[in-house]
């Protein structure tokens, strides 16, 4: 069977479809060593509150002149902010007490690295989800090249025989590049996913996967990926 592989930034507690991605490979590769990009996933994410949606952000500055791998976390009080504040938003969800020893060790370990942090989360969720993909630093390998070659650099060095994207990423993949290697080029469909009981409507579904675990708790894959395969 052909080694199925995702590269991917590492994200602040991500939404639900980063780890749809995780559950459909093998191998999930974070992409650390890469420009760290102000306003974007890579310290932030949304969750729902009764005054509506709202970010969380970690302060960590505006300098893209680092890697994401290279960004320290500040010495405040964020993490303890971002504590309450989703004490505040889910404190009656109805699994939100399950999941106090995951925040726990997000929220009072002293993270003092941006990448160290959200891989943490990423792989201690996943294994919660029962995902059973394997993870790897791109900082393991030795990569050269930039944008779709350095993908490709990865997918070679890692022995993968296809390669699950997000779709944002049609914009600058060529699948005949893929294709010249002997690589499955799937593109991933964020289409579909269910609602599922979610506290101050309207339902909204680009907001942190723990606002999925707080609500559905051990039911939480169903509403990632397990919906596909269930018959109507």
């Amino acid at each position: 069977m052909l080694k199925r592989v995702a590269i991917l930034q590492s994200n602040y507690i991500p939404w639900k479809g980063y780890f749809d991605i995780i559950h459909d490979v093998d191998e999930f590769v974070f992409h650390d060593d890469l420009q760290y990009t102000k306003q974007d996933w890579r310290n932030r994410n949304r969750i729902k509150t009764s005054a509506g949606v709202r970010w969380l952000t970690i302060p960590v500055g505006d300098d893209e002149k680092r890697r994401i791998c290279d960004v320290e976390l500040p010495r405040s009080a964020w993490a303890s902010e971002h504590l309450q504040s989703l004490e505040d938003a889910y404190g009656n969800a109805p699994y939100f007490e399950t999941y106090r020893p995951l925040l726990d060790t997000i929220y009072r370990t002293r993270w003092t690295n941006l990448s160290d942090l959200n891989q943490h989360i990423v792989r201690t969720i996943a294994n919660l989800l029962g995902a059973h993909a394997t993870f790897r630093d791109s900082r393991e390998l030795d990569l050269r090249g930039r944008k779709q070659e350095r993908v490709l650099e990865i997918l070679r060095q890692v022995g993968a025989g296809a390669y699950v994207s997000g779709p944002s990423a049609r914009n600058y993949l060529d699948p005949a590049r893929f294709a010249a290697e002997g690589i499955d080029l799937v593109w991933k469909d964020y289409d579909g996913y269910p609602e599922y009981p979610q506290l101050y409507p309207p339902f909204v579904h680009e907001v942190t996967i723990l606002d999925l675990l707080f609500h559905t708790g051990p039911d939480a894959p169903r509403y990632i990926w397990g919906w596909r395969t269930e018959r109507p």
